[in-house]
Parts: structure tokens; C-alpha cells; sequence
């Protein structure tokens, strides 16, 4: 016979197992609560820009193309005629004038054909006036009927034969005086003299191609470049209207002022190959900051934009929507703006439409910018409560972790 529990041990057993399936139930149902539960959102920060005002002011219309310092002159003096070349007058790399010493031919051969021209030029002038003379006497024979007239038109021709050979024999001493003067050689322009072609004791001849010197003109010079031809029409328009058309070059690398000339010369012929023409500016260069074939980056101002709306340069963005700006709004939003850009210094640009003066653009932090954007001016301080809101969000976030 077994022995049973008594009633009242029965249902505290029952009472304790109950109480710990709720506590069980409890305590899965925080832990579902708090696996399930959304993370607090976050509202996304302001984007730091930097800002700038847009402002009125005046651009010039600058064309960039690239040049070739082009002497006035660059002449290679030859020889007019063969000798051994004697001296050399000249130090490499001077400068000399137009009319100044360079080299020396030997004119002893020269000299001595000119002797015997005049020699032969005193001989026909004696056979000359023995001719005349005898004409004059012919002439009165002939009208006393004395001598036939053959006779007399005979010595008349003997005159006119005597007459040819002494112009003859001037033209022969001209043409040896004119080859002493070439036996000194002189610079036909001035400018800078290069390096040394030939030497003293050599044979030079008409026949030398490389010369006895080359001479390019430094002071003044001139420096060509071309311009496309839809440009062209704009340029022609001013240069024709008398304007004097600033041009400047620059260094190689764009980064040093050399020159400040004008443009004096426009090409008659488009290049097919390239669709462009020809301009030619002059320049004193009373510096000699410009090299003969040297490479410059020249500047052709066209016109001035006078009291246009201009941004700077890097506001300006180009894109799938064209060119484009973004505006700050006066709520500190941003809204994508289509601009018309025109002239441009590199620092400023101008916009021909689509902004007004006093607009402000955003200038940097472009690249993750989108229509209707937060942002907030670099330097400026952030709006109030936004600093409690993300240390509230911060702390909430840590709690939950």
C-alpha cells in the first residue's frame, strides 16, 4: 500500500513551475523585443561646402593659343664673288648694324683688272677724239664736194664705234669697283650675328651655300600663332575696326609673363588641314626676353565683358545637364542651377546667363552634392540643437549596444 503526498506539498509544487514557465516567458519575450526593435534613424549631417558670392565686374575675352617667336629678318650673307676670305671682322654672337664690317676678300685680282680697264679706257678715249677729229675735218671737205660722201659717213660710224667701246670700257670699271665693294662684305641688316660658318684663309665662291654669316634681327621681332576659324570673324571684326588688339606671350609653361605686344598681321589663307589662319603680333622685346624659334603660350585679348556676373572658376561643373552651378538656398539647400559660361581668366569665370550678382554657388564639396542638398558653409557654425540631437542619437546607440 503506497504512501501519498499530502494536498497542500501537491500544489506548491504546481505554483512553483508555473511561476517559472512566466518568468521563461517574460524573459523571451525582452530578448524577441529587443532582437526585433528598429535601430533609431539617424537624419543625415549637413555636407561642408565652401560658398562664394556671385559678383559684377568686367572679363576680357582672351584667346589661348600657342606661338612661334618669328625674326623680322634672318638673312645668311654670301659671297658675290670667289677669293680666299682674308679677315673676319665680326665676334660670334655680336650684335652689329646694318652697313658693319664682316669679312674681307682678297682684291688684289680685282684691283689689277681694274687697272687694265682704265688702261684700255685711255687707249679708246685717244682713238676717240683722233676719230672726232678727223670727222671735223671730213665735215668740211664734204661740203666743199672734196671727198666722197662714203667717205665722210664712214668716219661719222668710226666715231659712233670709238664712242660705244669707251661707255664700254666705264661699264667694265664700274663692274670692278662694284666687285671690291663686294670683297668687303658687310652686314646687310642689323641684328645678332650666330656662330662662325668659315675662317679666315678659306675659298669661298658664289657657289657656298652655308654663307659667311647668318644675322637674325632680335630687337624688334615678331611672334605668329594661329587661331581657329570660328574665332576668326570676331577677331577680324576688331582688327579691322582700327582697334589695336593686345597680345601677350608667356613661357612654355604658362607660368611666367615674357612680353606684351600688339597684332599687326593677319595670314590671307586658311590651313585646310587644321582650320586655321595665320596671326603675326609684333613686339619691341628691348629685353630680348623673346628667343628666335622660341615656343610661347600666347594671349590675344579679343574685347571686355564690362559689368557681367562672374563666379569662380571652379563653381562652374559640366555634366550630363550641361554646364551647371549649384545655389545656395536661403533655407541651406542647394539647388542645381544651368549657367551659360563665357570668358574665363582661370580664377573667374564669367556667366552670361542663369545667375544674377549676389547668388551664392558653391565653390568646393561638389562631388557628393545633389539636387536639394543640405549643406553648411565651411567655418560656419552648425545649426542650433543639431550637436544635442547627435549626442542624443550617439548615447541611444551605445545604450542599445
Amino acid at each position: 500500500m503506497s504512501k501519498l503526498s499530502p494536498p497542500s506539498t501537491q500544489r506548491s509544487r504546481r505554483g512553483t513551475i508555473l511561476l517559472a514557465v512566466i518568468v521563461i516567458a517574460l524573459i523571451a519575450a525582452a530578448v524577441s523585443h529587443l532582437i526585433t526593435k528598429p535601430a533609431p534613424r539617424r537624419a543625415t549631417p549637413a555636407q561642408v561646402v565652401s560658398v562664394a558670392k556671385a559678383i559684377t565686374g568686367d572679363m576680357p575675352e582672351v584667346m589661348n593659343e600657342l606661338g612661334t617667336v618669328t625674326p623680322v629678318a634672318t638673312v645668311t650673307v654670301l659671297p658675290q664673288l670667289s677669293g680666299f676670305l682674308t679677315e673676319v671682322g665680326y665676334r660670334e654672337g655680336q650684335d652689329v648694324q646694318k652697313g658693319q664690317f664682316l669679312a674681307q676678300i682678297d682684291p688684289r685680282q680685282y684691283l689689277i683688272g681694274k687697272q687694265q680697264a682704265q688702261a684700255q679706257l685711255a687707249k679708246d678715249l685717244a682713238t676717240l677724239a683722233q676719230a672726232r677729229s678727223d670727222l671735223a675735218r671730213y665735215t668740211q671737205l664734204f661740203k666743199q664736194k672734196s671727198i666722197a660722201e662714203q667717205t665722210y659717213a664712214n668716219q661719222r660710224f668710226t666715231v659712233q664705234q670709238d664712242e660705244a667701246a669707251v661707255q664700254a670700257d666705264k661699264a667694265s670699271i664700274a663692274q670692278y669697283d662694284l666687285d671690291l665693294d663686294y670683297c668687303r662684305i658687310t652686314a646687310p641688316v642689323s641684328g645678332r650675328v650666330g656662330l662662325r660658318l668659315v675662317d679666315p684663309g678659306n675659298y669661298v665662291s658664289t657657289s657656298t651655300t652655308t654663307g659667311i654669316a647668318v644675322i637674325t634681327t632680335i630687337k624688334p621681332t615678331t611672334v605668329e600663332f594661329t587661331v581657329p576659324q570660328n574665332a576668326l570673324a570676331r577677331v577680324i571684326e576688331r582688327f579691322n575696326s582700327g582697334d589695336k588688339l593686345p597680345v601677350t606671350a608667356y613661357n612654355s609653361d604658362n607660368t611666367k609673363k615674357i612680353a606684351t605686344g600688339t597684332l599687326y598681321a593677319i595670314g590671307n589663307q586658311m590651313a585646310t588641314s587644321t582650320g586655321t589662319v595665320m596671326l603675326r603680333a609684333h613686339f619691341d622685346n628691348d629685353d630680348e626676353a623673346l628667343f628666335p624659334n622660341e615656343f610661347v603660350n600666347v594671349q590675344l585679348r579679343v574685347d571686355t565683358l564690362k559689368n557681367t556676373v562672374l563666379v569662380p572658376t571652379p563653381a562652374v561643373q559640366s555634366g550630363a545637364p550641361g554646364n551647371y552651378v549649384y545655389v545656395v538656398n536661403a533655407n541651406n539647400t542647394v539647388t542645381l542651377t544651368k549657367v551659360t559660361p563665357g570668358a574665363s581668366d582661370g580664377r573667374l569665370t564669367a556667366i552670361l546667363a542663369g545667375l544674377k550678382a549676389g547668388d551664392r554657388v558653391v565653390t568646393d564639396g561638389l562631388d557628393r552634392l545633389s539636387d536639394g542638398a543640405s549643406v553648411r558653409a565651411a567655418g560656419a557654425a552648425p545649426p542650433a540643437g543639431q550637436g544635442a540631437s547627435n549626442a542624443a542619437q550617439q548615447a541611444a546607440g551605445n545604450a542599445q549596444g
